[in-house]
């Protein structure tokens, strides 16, 4: 089973506003097999960022995404973002008012990818047997 990276707390995830920083954290997500993760300041708010083309652990799987698409979708509707962009292989949500909001939501994301990830390895879903 491979080993992946851990979920980071809100306050670790990486400013990646700098694109020297965002650069530095995503190479640091690589070496240490984790799923990036990061809050970049957009004008006057912030987003977030999330992308598992890092780690070697799969793909968001699509028993997954039913978990995690209601998630950004309640966070549409609750207007506290009003861009969100959910794939297999990335997450992107904004704008999102003040930094600490960005981080606690990034963080929250970080956490279920890598569950639902670790979960995927240790129990991969038969394709089409369902």
């Amino acid at each position: 089973m491979p080993m992946l990276g851990t979920p980071l707390p809100a306050a670790l995830i990486p400013d990646c506003t700098d694109l020297e920083a965002h650069h530095t954290a995503y190479r640091s997500a690589k070496t240490k097999n984790a799923i990036f993760v990061c809050v970049a300041r957009q004008g006057r708010r912030w987003k977030v960022k999330l992308d598992v083309m890092t780690c070697s652990g799969p793909r968001i799987p699509d028993e997954a995404m039913t978990v995690l698409r209601p998630a950004v979708e309640a966070l549409v509707l609750a207007d506290t973002v009003t861009q969100a962009d959910i794939a297999p292989d990335f997450i992107s949500i904004s704008p999102i008012e003040t930094e600490e909001r960005a981080r606690e939501i990034a963080a929250a994301f970080h956490a279920a990818l890598h569950g639902l990830q670790q979960l995927y390895i240790a129990v991969p879903v038969q394709r089409g047997s369902a």
